[in-house]
């Protein structure tokens, strides 16, 4: 039980009157992707890197996580760095990252709102709403765990 509290406690909440946020950036076909295109799922923007140790750790977690909820969750990677697109198809392909990812020159304050360290993770509500921001790694229990307690403090759907 200590687990599972210190797992929800690793997501730090957004404040309650977060606004449904919106952007657009290509993925690695050069198609713009929004994150209103996943609006009525959950959404875990993950913002990460290839040269970031502990995004490598987190990956197989995301994969898993995206795998599993498909029907009710989206993970979309943020790729926080300038890099050649064929490095990063071909890093993504090896890692075996399914879930869609996208490009963004790294910026210390996104629409979402800061990344000062990689990975920063934010889950936003199926309603497009900011609600909780990780710096440092995630693990799919923690955030199944704390969308299982959102999902009862909200009434929505979640995993």
């Amino acid at each position: 039980m200590r687990l599972l509290v210190l797992l929800m406690v690793l997501l730090t909440a957004v404040p309650a009157a977060a606004e449904p946020v919106d952007f657009t950036l290509e993925n690695l076909d050069g198609k713009p992707v929004s994150l209103s295109d996943f609006r009525g799922k959950w959404v875990i923007v993950n913002y990460w890197a290839t040269w970031c140790p502990p995004c490598l750790d987190e990956i197989p977690d995301l994969v898993q996580l995206y795998e599993s909820n498909r029907d009710t969750l989206v993970v979309l990677g943020v790729s926080f760095e300038e890099v050649n697109t064929e490095y990063l198809r071909e890093f993504v392909d090896s890692h075996f990252m399914t879930y869609p990812i996208v490009r963004s020159e790294p910026i210390p304050v996104t629409p979402l709102g800061p990344v000062l360290g990689l990975p920063t993770t934010y889950i936003v509500s199926p309603g497009g709403e900011p609600i909780a921001r990780q710096e440092g790694p995630v693990t799919r229990e923690a955030i199944e765990a704390y969308l299982a307690r959102k999902r009862e403090t909200l009434g929505s759907s979640a995993p």
